[in-house]
């Protein structure tokens, strides 16, 4: 069975403690009763508990969790949040012994890695460390692969998180050795030599009009768009849905790997179009491929981020290895030419696009204001040897008309 979940904790031995997102109804319904049926305080008359008693613990956020005693102690009871997994100690005028709710089984399930051996045997106590900072709170994928003989025992399970298996991400950190070694080669590193290559994006068909955004512009005539995903989704046509997933599946695919971008190498093959991942001015890493070199010392790197369009002269320090899993979703922007205007030939305006110099820095600047932001929609008119578009604004008018009306372009037919 393959399902989606939410990993609530990691146990100190390395047990991952999952809740199933189909739980996730029910134990809010759960959760809300036990806040109307438990006010104020613990228990505060002297109580003589038992180790497995069950009991709702007043958490540190003030909110009452269903829990069963662990261990007892003189001052203090240890605690393990049944549906959450995690153990704690708590004073004991947090507690208070109940058995409401307790015909109600555990929504967190224990599991362990199938055919997966730490590193001597047990989980270390940094690998357990950064599991908790990688996996806590987040949502995963979660393959069944045996269950266990005790119905209270662990759950065997291969566990995926932006489409990584974790066992052979372990193994890679050297902290485990995964005996599936089928399974090992899915977290593969694109090496230079593989001449791996991104998927280009399914382009609706000529004459039909679709929803765009422009995610850059190289001058007014030169543009990078993306099929916009906002709005009605049963007006989208097959091409607009499959790339909305495909941009979410990305999306969370790349949140995943800037929490692990440390632990990939940075580039040493610096062979042009080969896909990297590359760390952008506000600080997260993107898709992207080697343009050329700029300067040898130091080395400074042309890169384009695949998914928007736009450029940036990056150290290597900023390019690493790039997953082999994300170069399975196509690249979220297409290179266009609008068509139906050209550069106006008395355009007087001195300052020009330094490499495209046909056009003035107004007339790029006007396109930027009539573009940025704005819902537009465009119609394919030819495919080869360009992709050429028509674009048209929130107005249903084109684009361009605003420059030829300032005298920064004319009509080309």
């Amino acid at each position: 069975k393959i399902f989606q979940a939410v990993v609530s904790c990691i146990g100190s031995d390395g047990t991952i403690y999952i809740i199933p997102k189909s739980f996730e109804t029910a134990l809010n319904k759960l959760m809300a009763e036990i806040q109307d049926t438990f006010k104020g305080l613990g228990l505060l008359i002297p109580y003589c508990w038992k180790k497995g008693e069950a009991c709702v613990v007043r958490g540190s956020d003030t909110v009452w969790y269903r829990a069963k005693i662990v261990e007892v102690n003189d001052s203090t009871l240890q605690v393990q949040y049944i549906d959450r997994g995690y153990i704690e100690s708590i004073p004991q005028c947090h507690l208070y012994p109940t058995t409401f709710y307790t015909g109600i089984p555990p929504f967190c399930i224990p599991c362990q890695l199938y055919k997966t051996l730490p590193i001597g045997n047990f989980w270390q106590q940094d690998a357990v460390d950064y599991l908790q900072e990688l996996l806590k709170n987040e949502e995963v994928e979660i393959h069944v692969k045996e269950l266990p003989d005790d119905p209270w025992g662990k759950l065997s399970i291969s566990l995926y998180f932006g489409g990584m298996s974790l066992s052979s991400f372990m193994a890679y950190q050297k902290y485990c050795v995964a005996e599936d070694c089928q399974d090992m080669q899915k977290l593969g590193l694109c090496e230079g030599d593989l001449s791996p290559s991104y998927l280009l994006q399914p382009l609706p068909v000529p004459g039909e009009t679709f929803p765009v955004r422009v995610t850059h512009l190289v001058s007014p005539k030169e543009v990078y768009i993306c099929l916009d995903s906002s709005g009605n989704l049963t007006e989208r046509t097959a091409t607009e849905r499959a790339a909305n997933c495909d941009s979410e599946s990305l999306n969370k695919a790349l949140k995943w790997c800037n929490k692990i971008v440390n632990t990939l190498p940075h580039l040493t093959n610096f062979k042009k179009e080969l896909p990297c991942l590359a760390e952008y001015m506000d600080g997260l890493w993107y898709r992207a491929k080697l343009l050329s070199i700029t300067q040898l010392v130091p080395v400074q790197i042309l890169v384009q981020f695949v998914d928007y369009g736009t450029y940036l002269v990056a150290p290597t320090s900023r390019l690493r290895h790039i997953p082999c899993h994300l170069l399975k979703y196509p690249v979220q922007t297409v290179r266009v030419l609008l068509a139906g205007f050209r550069p106006a030939s008395d355009d007087k305006n001195l300052e020009r696009i330094p490499y495209s110099p046909e056009w003035s820095l107004k007339a790029l600047w006007t396109m930027v204001d009539c573009v940025e932001g704005k819902h537009l929609s465009a119609s394919i008119l030819t495919v080869s040897p360009e992709v050429t578009v028509s674009l048209y604004g929130d107005d249903k008018n084109l684009v361009h008309l605003k420059l030829i009306e300032m005298g920064l372009a004319e009509l080309d037919q």
